[in-house]
C-alpha cells in the first residue's frame, strides 16, 4: 500500500504550497513506498514560523513535564520496533542487524536526553567588584534547523533535533529525500504522540535535486538560530560558506576515510572479523565505516588471504532476509558511482582481492589493493561496501599514512598491547579512536565528531549544551555602586 506523506508543520500534516509531489521508491523492488510532498522555500518559511512562535511558550515548560515528552517517545519507538524495521528495509535497505542497532540508539538517545531537562544551566562566577552577583547561564537558541541524511536515518534524524528540542529548543527538521518516512514523518508521529506541543518539531521534505532551496531559506531566515548538519563533506562546505554570510553557527558532521590499522601482534581472527564488520555493515553506507586497511607487513599475507576469503562469501540481496550482509545501496546513481571508481581503480593497476563487480541493485562486498594515490578511491569517500588494503612497513608508517587524508573522523587499531594502542591513538589525527575495535561504534553520551575535513562540533547528550544554547553573563547587585562623577 502507497503511503502519503506530507509536511509536519505547527502539528498539523500539510502538502506543499505548489502542490507537488515526487515517489519515494525502495530500493532492492524500486517500487514506489510512498507518495511525498515536493516542499520549496514557502514551506520552509511557514515551517521556521511555526517553530518561531512555538519557541517561547516550549522554553519554559516545566522540566518534569518536558522530560516526560521524551520518555513517552522512547515508549512508542520501542512499541513500534517490528514495524520501523520493515520501514528502514523497504526505504533504504537497511538489514535487520542495523535496524536493531538505529532502534536501541534512539531508544536510548531519547531516554538519556530526557534528563536534559534538569541539566545544571550554569554557574556561580567569583567577582572582584564588591557587591556584584555573577552568574552564567545557559539558554536555549530559539530555532533549530536540522539537515539529516538517509544512510542511518532514524538515528541522525533523531540525533539532529533531540538534543536541541530537550535543551528548549525548537526545531524545522529536513530529511533526505530518500528517507522522508524514517529520518522525518516518523519521528513527528512519534513526538506527536508523546504530547510534543504543536510548532515545536516541524518536519519539511522536498524532491530530488530541491534540498538547495529549503537548505537556503533555513540560512538565511533571520528567525534560525544554529543549523545542524550531518552529510558529505561537499555540501557541508557549501552550507557553512552560506552560513558564515549570516554570521550563523553551524554544527557539521560530515564524511570520513576512515583509517583500521591492524598491527603486527594482534589477534589476526579477531582482526579479520573487525574489519569484515567495520568495512562492510549496512553495506558499507555509514560515514564510520572502515574504507583504509592498513596492515603491518608481517602479517600481511596471512591477513590478506583470510580477509578476503571471508569478504567473498559475505550474502548479498534481500535486506528484508535475515541472512543478508550487503543489501541494495540507496539508488543507481549511488551503484554508478562505486562502479565507476572501482573500474577506474582497476585500470590505473589496483588488484581486486574479492568483489568488484556489480550485481545491481546492489555491489558486493569489494577489497582492492594496490590502489594508485590518484585514484578517487584512494583519497575520497566512497559510499558503499569497498574498502582498499594496504601493506606499511611499521607502526610509524601506517601512523603516517593514516594521517595524510584530508578526513578526521574515526579510527581503528587493532593490537595485543591495548596501552600501546592508546598511545597511538593520540598521534592520529582523528576526531574519534577506537583501540581494539573498529571504526563503527557510536553511543548517546559520546562526543561524537571529527576533524579536518570531516566536520566541526560534537553530538552527543552530554554535549549537546555547548552546541545549542547560548552562554549568558549575567550580574546582580546587592546595593547601589559608587561611581566616580
Amino acid at each position: 500500500m502507497v503511503r502519503t506523506i506530507r509536511h509536519h508543520i505547527d502539528g498539523d500534516w500539510r502538502d506543499s504550497v505548489s502542490g507537488a509531489t515526487y515517489p519515494d521508491l525502495n530500493p532492492w523492488t524500486g517500487e514506489t513506498l510512498a507518495t511525498v510532498a515536493a516542499g520549496d522555500a514557502d514551506d520552509a518559511r511557514r515551517a521556521i514560523a511555526a517553530a518561531r512562535a512555538a519557541f517561547e511558550t516550549w522554553a519554559g515548560v516545566r522540566p518534569a513535564d518536558r522530560q516526560l515528552v521524551f520518555l513517552r517517545a522512547a515508549d512508542a519507538l520501542e512499541r513500534r520496533r517490528a514495524e520501523i524495521f520493515d520501514l528502514l528495509a523497504a526505504e533504504t535497505g537497511c538489514g535487520a542487524h542495523f535496524a536493531t542497532v538505529q532502534v536501541d540508539f534512539s531508544v536510548s538517545l531519547l531516554r538519556q536526553a530526557a534528563g536534559l531537562a534538569y541539566a545544571p544551566i550554569g554557574q556561580v562566577l567569583p567577582s572582584d567588584v564588591d557587591g556584584t552577583r555573577a552568574l552564567a547561564l545557559r539558554r536555549p537558541v530559539g530555532v533549530v534547523a536540522a539537515i539529516a541524511p538517509w544512510n542511518s536515518a532514524l538515528v541522525l534524524a533523531g540525533r539532529s533535533v533531540i538534543g536541541p528540542l530537550a535543551l528548549g529548543n525548537t526545531a524545522v527538521l529536513k530529511p533526505s529525500e530518500e528517507s522522508p518516512i524514517t529520518g522525518g514523518s516518523l519521528w513527528a508521529e512519534l513526538f506527536a504522540e508523546a504530547g510534543l506541543p504543536p510548532g515545536v518539531l516541524n518536519v519539511v521534505t522536498h524532491a530530488p535535486g530541491d534540498a538547495g532551496r529549503i537548505a537556503e531559506e533555513l540560512i538565511a531566515n533571520p528567525s534560525v538560530a544554529r543549523i545542524n548538519f550531518t552529510g558529505s563533506t561537499v555540501t557541508g562546505r557549501r552550507l557553512a560558506e552560506s552560513a558564515g554570510r549570516h554570521l550563523k553557527r553551524v554544527v557539521l558532521q560530515l564524511s570520513g576515510q576512515n583509517p583500521l590499522l591492524v598491527l603486527a601482534d594482534a589477534d589476526l581472527g579477531y582482526a579479520v572479523d573487525a574489519a569484515a564488520y567495520g568495512a562492510f555493515v549496512h553495506t558499507g553506507q555509514i560515514c564510520m565505516c572502515a574504507r583504509r586497511i592498513f596492515v603491518e607487513r608481517a602479517v600481511a599475507d596471512e591477513f590478506t588471504e583470510r580477509f578476503a576469503a571471508k569478504v567473498a562469501t559475505l550474502p548479498v540481496g534481500d535486506p528484508g532476509d535475515p541472512a543478508t550482509v550487503i543489501g541494495p545501496v540507496i539508488n543507481k546513481w549511488a551503484l554508478s558511482l562505486i562502479t565507476r571508481r572501482v573500474e577506474e581503480a582497476v585500470e590505473m593497476g589496483a588488484q581486486v582481492l574479492a568483489g568488484g563487480t556489480p550485481a545491481p541493485p546492489c555491489y558486493p562486498a569489494t577489497v582492492l589493493t594496490g590502489v594508485p594515490p590518484e585514484a578517487e578511491l584512494a583519497f575520497d569517500e566512497t559510499f558503499g561496501p569497498v574498502v582498499i588494503l594496504e601493506v606499511v612497513d611499521d607502526t610509524d608508517h601506517a601512523v603516517r599514512r593514516a594521517n595524510e587524508s584530508r578526513f578526521g573522523l574515526t579510527a581503528g587499531v587493532l593490537t595485543g598491547d591495548p596501552y600501546r594502542g592508546l598511545a597511538i591513538a593520540r598521534r592520529l589525527e582523528s576526531g574519534i579512536v577506537h583501540v581494539n575495535d573498529q571504526p563503527v561504534n557510536d553511543e548517546p553520551q559520546m562526543p561524537f565528531g571529527g576533524v579536518k575535513d570531516s566536520g566541526w562540533g560534537r553530538f552527543g547528550v552530554g554535549f549537546a549544551a555547548e552546541e545549542f544554547s547560548e552562554l549568558q553573563w549575567v550580574t546582580a547587585r546587592d546595593s547601589p555602586r559608587p561611581f566616580p562623577f
